[in-house]
């Protein structure tokens, strides 16, 4: 496994990430909270823009609980049915609507835990939700991230909780509420999967990964 780099190697990354892209944003359309816990839930194992181009119109007309309620289950599938595990997603944002209107009066919960406890949604989504609202600084592992820190030191673990506990406990605490964000955005971007665009990362000289790419 990759070292794990010190304070100031990490400091110094994020201070880069912070220049090229001082107040990065998730990439997910929502225009509420409620919209936020959705477009993630659907996100799982889809892209991005996969999801937005199925919930610009879904969003329009159904952007609350009890307005997803009135849709209903038939009446979602239409929207999102070209997005993976659609059956199974129509399914549990219903339920999780029904939860909403029953335990927290149509509002989405602030904490993780009540979070978790919806169906469809885990650790990730719910970090993701506490980020990108209520602006905590909560650090949703997703592959990207994973990648990122393990090929670099950040916050290298066999895990994603390894990982997420890595990065609560190694970044600087002024780069935690941006560093989901710049880390996805990194790693969607130039630390790729297959061929990392090493030549064009502002990081390369502080990073462990020993098969750079030209």
């Amino acid at each position: 496994m990759t070292r794990q780099l010190d304070y100031h190697e990490i400091d110094q990354i994020f201070a880069r990430l912070h220049a090229t892209e001082p107040e990065p944003k998730g990439e997910l359309d929502h225009v509420n909270a409620y919209t936020l816990l959705v477009a993630v839930a659907l996100s799982a194992q889809a892209t991005d823009a996969g999801v937005n181009k199925a919930t610009k119109r879904l969003f329009e007309i159904a952007d609350t609980p009890q307005k997803m309620l009135a849709l209903g289950e038939e009446g979602l599938i239409e929207h999102i049915k070209t997005i993976g595990l659609y059956r199974n997603k129509a399914r549990n944002v219903i339920r999780m609507s029904e939860i909403l209107v029953a335990r927290f009066g149509g509002e989405v919960p602030s904490s993780r835990a009540a979070l978790v406890s919806l169906p469809g949604v885990g650790r990730k989504t719910a970090n993701v939700v506490l980020n990108m609202w209520w602006k905590h600084p909560a650090q949703a592992v997703d592959t990207h991230i994973f990648r990122v820190c393990n090929r670099t030191g950040i916050a290298p673990g066999k895990d994603v909780d390894a990982v997420e506990r890595g990065i609560e406990d190694h970044v600087p605490a002024r780069w935690q509420g941006h560093a989901h964000h710049w880390l996805i955005l990194h790693g969607r971007y130039i630390c790729v999967a297959r061929k990392p665009k090493c030549q064009a990362c502002q990081i390369r000289d502080l990073c462990l990964y020993e098969e750079k790419t030209a």
